[in-house]
């Protein structure tokens, strides 16, 4: 079994001890209320979006940002920065920037890496960390530290991830040309981040659109060669279109986390029978130091 299958397959358990931890380090977690600023990079970011588009809804206002594109001149009571390896340069350089004068929490992997040293409070989940250059049970598990944090109810989403690492695959992933995800609020991160999978583990063609803007030009290349696939609740009418113009759709009605669960499995399996590393996609790292 390579690392990332193994990674991929404890997160129903990495998800729970989350939850667990919420309880214990609510005090280095967002307060609810207050604007906050959360930053990532790549799969990181991804996931901040995702955190940005549930704390709106009533845990405060809140904006997601590249660490490398955070803008001048805003300002935040509060910083949110995620980061697996606790390395990443940008990461680093914006808590020692501008934005790092305010109160700062890192959520990483590990808990004596720079960013941790560098942030107000550090809250570390050694026990998600990751072999795999691929971010998968990290990332999610970060995301169920948050939404646990915000009152989440996790063990339905916890449910159906297990039922997420046993369910079929759609038989020769090879046969698609093109793989599209789509989201809608909340979700529409998590779809990038399924998208990115599929891309650095598979090289596959993956992208991730808004589900309501799949019709505003992406829908054109839906085909008998295309997998389209819900993140979460999506509109019915959008992917009933898409399945009519010969697209294979997934639609699992599972919290959008399990779904990516299965997009995860997808991305390992569609590398294999390329003949890929999955654990060691080409130019890439574990972390992006400049």
């Amino acid at each position: 079994m390579s690392a990332i299958d193994d990674e991929i397959t404890s997160q129903p358990e990495t998800w729970r001890r989350a939850v667990a931890l919420a309880a214990t380090a609510s005090d280095a977690l967002p307060a609810p209320g207050a604007r906050l600023m959360v930053i990532g990079c790549g799969t990181s970011f991804h996931i901040a979006r995702a955190y940005a588009g549930l704390r709106e809804t009533g845990g405060g206002e809140t904006d997601a940002f590249a660490a490398s594109e955070m803008p001048a001149g805003r300002d935040y009571p509060g910083l949110l920065a995620i980061s697996r390896s606790g390395t990443t340069t940008e990461v680093l350089r914006a808590l020692h920037g501008p934005a790092g004068s305010v109160p700062s929490t890192v959520i990483t992997a590990v808990p004596d890496s720079p960013v941790a040293e560098a942030a107000t409070r550090s809250v570390a989940m050694e026990f998600a960390d990751e072999r795999s250059v691929v971010q998968t049970r990290f990332a999610t598990t970060a995301l169920a530290l948050l939404r646990a944090h915000l009152g989440h109810d996790l063990e339905p989403a916890i449910a159906q991830a297990e039922a997420a690492l046993v369910a079929p695959l759609p038989p020769d992933p090879t046969r698609f040309v093109r793989i599209h995800l789509l989201g809608r609020g909340w979700t529409v991160g998590l779809a990038d981040e399924a998208a990115l999978k599929l891309r650095e583990a598979a090289r596959a063609w993956a992208e991730a659109y808004p589900a309501l803007e799949y019709r505003h030009g992406p829908m054109a290349l839906a085909d008998e060669e295309t997998l389209v696939c819900a993140m979460g609740e999506v509109d019915r009418d959008v992917l009933e279109e898409a399945a009519s113009a010969g697209a294979t759709v997934i639609d699992t009605g599972w919290d959008a986390m399990a779904t990516l669960v299965l997009m995860q499995r997808l991305a390992v399996a569609l590398a294999i029978a390329r003949g890929l590393d999955p654990d060691h996609p080409r130019n890439l790292t574990r972390s992006v130091i400049l």
